[in-house]
């Protein structure tokens, strides 16, 4: 296997690893198991080979996981203003580390831990606990994945050129990476904010969505692109319904991998043949594997009415955070507005 040419071992070793991901996380179902399949998505796309640091992200993630967890098991979650100013300061973190490509499997991790695990401890702070421990089985199962893939269908060795970077250069980047970090928290935070002070009803997918597409919102660089990632949420959430429909009516287990490997093949060959358009296909595909996965993964009469109800909720905050960005954009650009 080692032997196809490399446009073909990517398609491949993509599709086996999402898709042993999705067998997975759909097969046994434990607490935010839909989330793997995302997290091996990404990490494919935003990482061409692991390497050590790799490893040393998953690590740092799993601390992370796991402080925010006891904090909110030790009562933080009794101090409103302090556990919401904690989540804002978490959060900016998470932005500025998620522009640097070495960072931003940690950043993806922390900011889905800082959003759901205090979120659903107000209510539940035991339940909190087993949610952190979901997470970090999903982490921990993307990167033996992603791993795995690597070691099966290697990438072929390449010289690397290494450039000089001035320390003139790193502060302007530094200064951008702040500035893409404060726009995306001004963005993101109220809506936050909103759903942690009402406590909406069966929230922890919404927001984990808005974490993942709040994230994206640092490398956005004009309107039109902002409006069309809300396209392409949008298009990953019919998808979803394509598929959650499909599934109602042949309710079996090899039809849904079936349908799900002929969905993730598309996606791998417009990934690997389009690399200009690689971030709207990745928000495609992850807007449908959250919406389809948290749809799978529910239980109850009401499934339906669920799947509904969570796709109007992240349309409707993706409209909210793609209007803001715009407004900001607009602002910032007519000179009125300045992030620092």
């Amino acid at each position: 296997m080692t032997k196809l040419n490399t446009p073909t071992r990517q398609i491949v070793r993509y599709t086996l690893g999402v898709m042993l991901s999705i067998t997975l996380a759909y097969g046994i179902n434990w607490d935010l198991a839909y989330i793997m399949p995302v997290f091996v998505a990404k990490i494919f796309i935003d990482k061409p080979s692991p390497t050590s640091h790799t490893v040393i992200e998953l690590f740092a993630s799993m601390i992370g996981t796991v402080l925010i967890a006891l904090l909110v098991s030790n009562g933080i979650t009794h101090y409103p203003f302090i556990l919401l100013l904690l989540i804002g300061l978490l959060m900016f973190w998470a932005y500025y580390l998620f522009q640097n490509p070495e960072w931003n499997f940690f950043a993806t991790l922390l900011i889905i831990s800082t959003l759901l695990i205090p979120y659903l401890g107000i209510s539940h702070p035991i339940a909190a606990l087993s949610l952190g421990k979901g997470l970090m089985m999903s982490g921990v199962g993307a990167v033996v994945i992603f791993l795995a893939m690597h070691a099966l269908l290697p990438e072929p060795s390449t010289s690397k050129d290494e450039q000089a970077v001035t320390g003139d250069r790193i502060k302007q980047q530094q200064a951008i990476q702040v500035n893409e970090s404060i726009k995306a928290l001004l963005i993101s935070f109220p809506v936050i904010v909103f759903f942690y002070y009402f406590q909406i009803h069966g929230a922890l997918l919404t927001m984990a969505f808005i974490g993942i597409l709040s994230l994206q919102i640092t490398r956005l660089k004009s309107i039109k692109l902002s409006v069309f990632l809300l396209l392409t949420n949008v298009t990953g959430g019919v998808l979803a319904v394509v598929a959650y429909e499909l599934l109602v009516i042949v309710p079996w287990f090899p039809f849904l991998i079936a349908l799900m490997t002929f969905i993730v093949i598309l996606f791998a060959q417009n990934l690997y043949s389009n690399p200009e358009k690689v971030a709207l296909y990745a928000s495609v595909l992850s807007a449908m594997l959250v919406l389809f996965g948290a749809a799978i993964a529910s239980e109850g009469k009401e499934i339906d009415l669920n799947v509904y109800v969570r796709i109007w909720q992240i349309i409707l905050a993706s409209v909210y955070m793609v209007l803001v960005a715009c407004w900001l954009e607009s602002r910032a650009q007519q000179g009125s507005i300045r992030y620092c």
